[in-house]
């Protein structure tokens, strides 16, 4: 349907009364001496304490204030970080030296024992960052700039995983009564919660939610900004057609998540440029797979989803090239696998979904018992992924031809991520960014069996399987290249061929933004202020 003037004039006059609501003070900040960002994307943080949630957009916020001792340079290469020189003494212990001279936001100084008190606080089992410290035994001080890291075993990934293993301060936690994570699932804060003090680029000054998240810049940072950025609003705009007026109205600068239907028009706009790119995320289903019995559905007295044969039709009753054509206009990678390409361990000739079959999948839910199917809620978020609601509203279509009724409820990320960790979403919907760029992440997060520590860290649907469980338990310390390579496959291929999961896609995702704004697009979808610049 065409908009006429009036309503163009309509919404954004809305949206400029939104955003001058959220934007607020920023606007007393001298013109000529500040270069904000504001960057809009469709949801919002869900904590700023850099130990509780492996979320993206959390991460893609926290990356600004809190540094890890490794870091990515733009060219995705590994580069020293809070520390400045690693080197292994022997296979199970290496000796990172740290750098001097760095203080927290509050002005407290960076030294060993931040390390330490952050490696004990990122293990407690109330957060879900488990997977970065995955392998280290223990932390040593040798003096105020120097640590030992003793593993389990050889870590081939160690220095991928610490990226996000964000470091705290002490003294700072200590003084606001934050050394213990609140927990996210129970709706429980601390002073953490709503504060940051890290070492980065930028200060978080304030978050008011589904608002903004305030940054400025870190004068007293250790390193040199790429960019020219000085002041960061991150403003969260669910509705598609207010967020794309807000960047088209001039009211944003950037947009990370793009409306399908509306990047060609973006595109054509002379005031606005795309830049894109595959991100390493797998969109698909986690079903309960633990339960004796399945939790709000028809079936009594047992679990439909512990038969293989269950999983394997419901995902042959997808048509992932329909969604993708229908829904999200070209901008996917139909997925069997469960990690995208970019990611080491993938391998195009294993990620080929099989075409729909609804003949087949009915006979599979009859040869399980199961003749004229079953009624089962399903969990989505509604302001995470790209068209996660209209994609969860196909697939529940999809899925009633052959008999499987699934009672959908869509609500925010927020609500949507501490229901399946309190494990009270028999069926849900989640997106997998792999932000090590291996493999073993995703298998070790979502599909081994739960430790209590890094090992099914992410595993809230009860994935257990004692032949993958060796296989991952193996690539984590096989430093033999071919060797780890043949374990991430033989992982990847059983999640597939016992599905585990039911991958749907992987996300194309394209940003856009003013002319004016140059930027690096990022495959983890985590846009930097230190390599942006606004001409």
């Amino acid at each position: 349907m065409s908009r006429t003037p009036r309503d163009s004039r309509f919404v954004r006059a809305r949206v400029a009364l939104s955003l001058a609501i959220a934007l607020g003070a920023s606007a007393a900040v001298s013109i000529a001496q500040a270069v904000p960002l504001r960057w809009a994307a469709q949801n919002d943080v869900l904590t700023l304490d850099p130990h509780s949630q492996d979320h993206t957009t959390t991460t893609a916020i926290l990356q600004h204030a809190y540094e890890g001792l490794t870091r990515y340079s733009e060219d995705w290469e590994i580069e020293p970080c809070l520390a400045t020189r690693w080197t292994a003494i022997s296979p199970t212990q290496v000796r990172f030296e740290l750098r001097k001279g760095v203080k927290f936001h509050d002005g407290s100084p960076f030294t060993a024992d931040d390390v330490i008190f952050s490696f004990n606080r990122i293990r407690q089992p109330q957060g879900t960052m488990q997977i970065y410290v995955t392998g280290i035994k223990e932390i040593k001080k040798i003096d105020d700039f120097t640590i030992d890291l003793m593993l389990d075993s050889p870590q081939p990934i160690l220095l991928r995983n610490l990226i996000d293993f964000r470091i705290m301060s002490k003294a700072w936690s200590e003084k606001n009564k934050a050394t213990q994570m609140a927990d996210y699932k129970a709706k429980d804060e601390n002073y953490a919660s709503r504060h940051a003090a890290g070492t980065g680029p930028y200060e978080i000054t304030s978050w008011q939610p589904d608002q903004k998240v305030s940054m400025v810049i870190n004068k007293a940072w250790w390193d040199k900004n790429k960019g020219n950025i000085t002041e960061v609003s991150y403003i969260p705009i669910k509705s598609d057609p207010t967020r794309v007026a807000a960047l088209t109205s001039g009211d944003v600068d950037l947009l990370t998540d793009v409306p399908t239907q509306d990047v060609g028009s973006l595109k054509a706009d002379s005031k606005l440029k795309t830049i894109d790119g595959p991100e390493t995320r797998t969109i698909f289903f986690a079903m309960d797979l633990g339960s004796d019995e399945l939790r709000g559905s028809s079936v009594k007295g047992k679990n439909p989803f512990k038969d293989v044969r269950v999983r394997e039709a419901l995902s042959l009753a997808i048509d992932r090239e329909a969604i993708k054509r229908s829904i999200m206009r070209g901008l996917s990678v139909p997925a069997a696998l469960m990690v995208a390409p970019g990611v080491h361990g993938y391998d195009a000739a294993l990620d080929k979904p099989r075409a729909p079959d609804i003949a087949k999948a009915k006979k599979l839910l009859a040869d399980a018992g199961y003749p004229s199917g079953f009624e089962v809620p399903l969990n989505c978020p509604n302001n995470r992924y790209v068209n996660d609601e209209k994609v969860c509203l196909a697939v529940v279509s999809m899925w009633s031809k052959i008999g499987i009724t699934a009672r959908l409820t869509a609500q925010p990320m927020s609500q949507h991520s501490q229901l399946f960790q309190r494990f009270e979403a028999p069926l849900y919907m989640l997106g997998w960014g792999v932000s090590t760029r291996d493999a073993l992440y995703a298998m070790q997060a979502l599909a081994r069996t739960r430790s209590g520590g890094a090992d099914g860290s992410f595993n809230f649907s009860k994935v257990s399987d004692s032949e993958l469980d060796k296989l991952i338990d193996a690539a984590k310390s096989e430093i033999d290249v071919a060797k780890r390579d043949a374990l991430l496959r033989d992982g990847l291929v059983r999640i597939r061929d016992q599905y585990l999961f039911i991958p749907l896609h992987h996300q194309v995702r394209p940003w856009a933004m003013r002319a004016n704004l140059q930027t690096l697009h990022r495959a983890d979808d985590r846009p930097q202020a230190r390599f942006t610049t606004i001409k």
